[in-house]
């Protein structure tokens, strides 16, 4: 039970300083602390010196003036500071007292110093630290050298105040700094909290909703807008595929309840069932049900981006070529292949066949008399076109007819066979092919089709090609 405890009690630690407001206070609390930390000490040792050379400074003016009235022969002065704060000795050249002040007559030498120099000391005068500086001085009786030492004690007393200030300011500026950081961090992940509440309540039946977007264009609006863009990417997937999944169902329907009904009407009326009527039937809706699955096998292959294409050098003109015989073969209409020139491609043949299939069989649809080929090749790309004098397509449908089971009229129902699936796979597989299709208005009065393929090097080879 202790170990439980104490167990919830880190997980719970954890839990609060793991969020960034509690990490950037910390942070922001300790730069700061160590910032002022640095600073103090620097301000102390800066105050320090500073104060220290100033009592310097008066203990050498000091030490000169006492030369002054040596070199003139007077005695030495008395001293008009408090007898424990300074104290003045004289010495000879071997470095014997000869004169001092009141306050250290009797005592030897305090300290050695040469003319010039200066000693932070440790005197019996009060116990307290002194700063001593030499001088010289050329008296009637010969040179020596004046000592002149100045207590320390004001320097201490004022870096000890300014210490006390320090120990109480410093925590108290953290204090502060912790606040305003708290706060500003709140205030500033506030909108992200928002964010959080309302991603963490959207359901895959409310992709409808949105998060709130904070005014200005900083990284938390932008992560906003950024979010909602994804919802609607979401929700239009969403209903792409419950519509996916929709025609599916229609389009698996009726080849199923056809064939149900024709086996239905055989069990109930075997003596006026044709055994070959009856397969022809079944034969015909089942070849409907695998033409429909192939197709959905390969839009989500390539969704996945697992297309796999054999590329080759490829004679596109030949399978152009092809295709206008099959149409010839089984049409009434006028198939005109005369701009129809050499294109060299690296393609997969099966696949760029079904992306002249599906256009052929489009355009054979809609046409009225005639589809035109072209082929034509320039600047290292190979441009198909396929054209028909059909009733052509509305300008603001041409991008979408490439969407799955898009029917733009009566005459692309469900009844003639069709699935809305050929011009989805033909710009899927195109796309795969490093290429693109579009649709334009016709010069026969119809629609045109044309794609665009890089164009190939003469160089076998073999390659796996993702969609898109």
């Amino acid at each position: 039970m202790a170990a439980d405890r104490i167990g919830r009690r880190r997980r719970g630690l954890r839990a609060l300083t793991g969020t960034v407001r509690v990490r950037s206070t910390i942070a922001a609390v300790t730069v700061v602390g160590v910032a002022l930390a640095l600073g103090a000490m620097m301000l102390l040792g800066v105050l320090r010196n500073t104060l220290t050379q100033e009592v310097r400074s008066a203990a050498r003016l000091q030490a000169e003036e006492v030369a002054v009235q040596l070199e003139s022969g007077q005695d030495l002065p008395t001293l008009p500071a408090a007898e424990d704060e300074q104290f003045v000795q004289i010495l000879d050249t071997g470095g014997h007292v000869v004169a001092s002040s009141p306050n250290v007559e009797g005592r030897p030498a305090i300290v050695q110093l040469r003319p010039g120099q200066s000693a932070q000391i440790a005197t019996p005068v009060d116990d307290d630290e002194f700063v001593a500086v030499a001088t010289a001085a050329d008296t009637p009786n010969g040179r020596v050298t004046v000592i002149v030492g100045r207590a320390l004690m004001d320097v201490f007393e004022s870096i000890r105040i300014v210490s006390r200030l320090l120990v109480i300011g410093l925590p108290v500026l953290l204090v502060l700094v912790a606040f305003t950081t708290w706060k500003a961090v709140g205030r500033a992940l506030a909108p992200v909290e928002a964010i959080r509440g309302e991603v963490d309540e959207i359901s895959a039946a409310e992709l409808h909703r949105r998060v709130p977007e904070p005014p200005g264009t900083d990284e938390i609006a932008r992560l906003a807008a950024t979010m909602n863009r994804m919802l609607g990417r979401l929700e239009r997937a969403q209903a792409s595929q419950r519509r996916f999944i929709s025609d599916v169902s229609h389009e698996l329907r009726s080849p199923v309840a056809s064939i149900r009904q024709h086996a239905e009407v055989a069990l109930a009326h075997p003596q006026r069932t044709h055994i070959t009527v009856l397969a022809e039937t079944v034969l015909a809706e089942d070849l409907r049900l695998q033409h429909l699955i192939d197709d959905l096998l390969l839009l989500a292959r390539a969704d996945e981006h697992t297309l796999q294409l054999r590329r080759r050098a490829l004679d596109l003109d030949d399978l152009v070529f092809d295709e206008a015989n099959r149409l010839r073969a089984t049409t009434n209409l006028r198939i005109d292949t005369t701009a129809v020139s050499a294109g060299l491609v690296d393609g997969d043949d099966r696949g760029l066949r079904r992306v002249l299939r599906n256009l052929a069989d489009n355009a054979a649809h809609h046409a009225r008399s005639q589809v035109a080929f072209a082929l034509v090749e320039r600047d290292g790309t190979v441009t198909l076109t396929v054209d028909d004098d059909g009733p052509g397509i509305p300008e603001t449908e041409r991008e979408r007819v490439f969407e799955r089971f898009v029917r733009l009229d009566d005459a692309r129902a469900r009844d003639d066979g069709g699935t809305g699936l050929g011009l989805a796979i033909v710009a899927e597989l195109v796309s795969a092919h490093d290429g693109s299709v579009t649709i334009a208005g016709s010069s026969l009065g119809g629609a045109r089709f044309e794609v665009t393929l890089p164009g190939g090097d003469g160089a076998p080879r073999q390659l796996n090609a993702g969609s898109g």
